[in-house]
């Protein structure tokens, strides 16, 4: 009701409120959350944790979670002495996509009143953040053999976990997307950054089948190309 304060509260509404405050010496589970709302960088008032900002950051967090499965698999490999040499530096660049998308992140879950105060390549996309992906983009194209088609993702773990957070990066750009048409995104770059980071993840996919020589499953099962590994 309009104007209903919290000492008109009946007494059905406050016993349907959880009365614990979190667990106790917690620094994580601290019970704020309890009531379906969470807090903004830089503060500003809490949002709800179905709202639309909060759905397209924690779809990034899905995505930095999913790049994580496939640098632990190609840690892994390297450990057993299996990773192969043109596959060496693949850990550390999507390291550095898991930070990036921590600065996609920050922008998505500032508070608006708050935009003047994100900071380039710390809390909100840069134009160079851009052109760091086409640079890489750029560079890993002209090491593999491009499939003619659409490809099956499944060849190998690597290439299989990174298609999925290519996917799930497909779903933030699209949450973005909505944000954005809202005027809820701060800067010009976060779109931009979102779609060029899917298109290169799909080449490093790519790459890493080759990389392990196997060659790309077509989508159809008609066709007879394949695409084999390069090298």
């Amino acid at each position: 009701m309009v104007g209903e304060g919290p000492a008109e509260e009946s007494a059905a509404d406050s016993a349907e409120r959880p009365s614990r405050t979190g667990v106790r010496g917690s620094a994580v589970a601290t019970g704020r959350g309890d009531d379906g709302t969470t807090g903004l960088l830089y503060g500003g008032p809490r949002i709800h944790k179905d709202d639309l900002r909060t759905e397209a950051y924690g779809t990034v967090d899905e995505a930095v979670a999913a790049l994580g499965v496939a640098r632990a698999e190609l840690n892994a490999m390297a450990m057993r002495g299996a990773l192969p040499g043109v596959l060496a530096e693949m850990p550390q660049l999507l390291l550095r996509f898991q930070r990036e998308l921590f600065v996609v992140g920050s922008e998505l879950a500032s508070n608006p009143d708050a935009w003047d105060r994100l900071q380039d390549g710390v809390t909100r996309v840069s134009e160079s953040m851009v052109k760091g992906l086409e640079e890489v983009l750029a560079g890993l194209e002209r090491g593999i053999e491009m499939p003619r088609e659409f490809v099956v993702p499944g060849e190998t773990r690597s290439s299989a976990s990174i298609e999925l957070a290519r996917t799930i990066l497909r779903r933030a750009e699209r949450r973005a997307i909505t944000l954005q048409r809202q005027g809820l995104v701060a800067g010009e770059w976060l779109i931009p950054y979102l779609n060029r980071l899917a298109d290169l993840l799909w080449v490093i996919a790519r790459s890493a089948e080759q990389g392990e020589r196997r060659a790309a499953t077509p989508a159809r099962t008609r066709s007879s190309r394949r695409v084999s590994p390069s090298g």
